[in-house]
C-alpha cells in the first residue's frame, strides 16, 4: 500500500527546518530505523553532504538515521533496500535531471508504489504528479522527460501563492499560469499552500494541516478544498 506525506515546503515563516512536521514524520516513519536521503534537488551553494548533514540533524531528534543517496555506489540498490525515503526541495528539473541520470526515476517509483514509505516537500513533492509541467521553478537544466513518478493522479503546484489584490505587480500570478497550463492540458492542479500536505494512504489522498487548498480543473472554476479533505475522488476521474 502506497504512504506517502507530500508536502508544501519543509521551512514555514518564523520557523526551522521540517519543525512543523516533525510530529507527523515521527508516526509516519515509526517502522524505519533509518531514511534514505535524496539529496539532488538543490542547485549550488550546498554541497549533498551540507544538505544531506541538515536532514540527519532534523531526523535524529525523532530517533532516526539518514543516509544520503549519493553516498552509495549503486543508487538503484539503495532505493530497493530503504526502509524509508525523503525528497528534499530545491529546483524540480535538476531534481528530475538527476533522477533520469542515475536511472533511479522507474525504481523509485515502484518501491513507493510496493510501501516504502516516502516524504516528500517542495521539489520533492512536486515529483508525486502525474508531470512536473506545473513547478515554480526556473528550467536551469533540460530534463529528458518532464513525466515523474505518478503516485497521485494531479499535478501539484507547491507554495501556491493567491492573489494580491493590493499589489502593483502587474506579473501573472500562479492562478494565471495555471490556467496557461490547461490551455494544452487536462490534468488537475492541486495548489497547495505553505503548511498543508497530503497524506497518501493506498489510494486514500487527504488534505492535511490549517489551511485550504485550491483546485484547478481545466474548464472548470477553482474550487477551494477544506483541511481533511478527501481528494480520492481525482483517483476515479483519472
Amino acid at each position: 500500500m502506497k504512504k506517502l506525506i507530500i508536502a508544501s515546503t519543509s521551512t514555514l515563516h518564523g520557523g526551522s527546518y521540517l519543525d512543523y512536521l516533525l510530529p507527523t514524520l515521527a508516526d509516519f516513519f515509526q517502522d524505519c530505523s533509518s531514511i534514505l536521503f535524496i539529496p539532488y534537488a538543490r542547485p549550488g551553494g550546498i554541497s549533498h553532504d551540507e544538505y544531506t548533514d541538515k536532514v540527519r540533524s532534523v531526523f535524529a531528534l525523532i530517533g532516526k538515521e539518514v543516509k544520503g543517496l549519493h553516498e552509495f555506489e549503486q543508487p538503484q540498490q539503495a532505493i530497493k533496500n530503504a526502509a524509508g525515503i525523503f525528497t528534499g526541495g530545491g529546483n524540480t528539473f535538476l531534481l528530475v535531471s538527476q533522477l533520469y541520470a542515475f536511472d533511479v526515476m522507474t525504481v523509485l517509483a515502484e518501491q513507493i508504489k510496493s510501501g516504502t514509505p516516502y516524504l516528500g516537500t517542495s521539489a520533492g513533492s512536486n515529483i508525486t504528479g502525474l508531470t512536473m509541467q506545473t513547478t515554480n521553478d526556473m528550467p536551469i537544466v533540460y530534463p529528458p522527460s518532464f513525466q515523474t513518478l505518478g503516485m497521485i493522479p494531479f499535478n501539484l503546484n507547491p507554495h501556491y501563492l493567491d492573489p494580491d489584490q493590493n499589489s502593483k505587480h502587474m506579473g501573472e500570478t500562479r492562478e494565471t499560469r495555471i490556467k496557461e497550463f490547461h490551455s494544452f492540458n487536462s490534468v488537475p492542479v492541486l495548489g497547495l499552500r505553505e503548511g498543508s500536505w497530503l497524506e497518501v494512504l493506498g489510494h486514500a489522498i487527504t488534505l492535511r494541516g490549517n489551511l485550504s487548498a485550491r483546485l484547478f480543473r481545466a474548464g472548470q472554476t477553482p474550487e477551494e478544498l477544506a483541511p481533511n479533505a478527501d481528494l480520492s475522488f481525482l483517483t476515479r476521474l483519472h
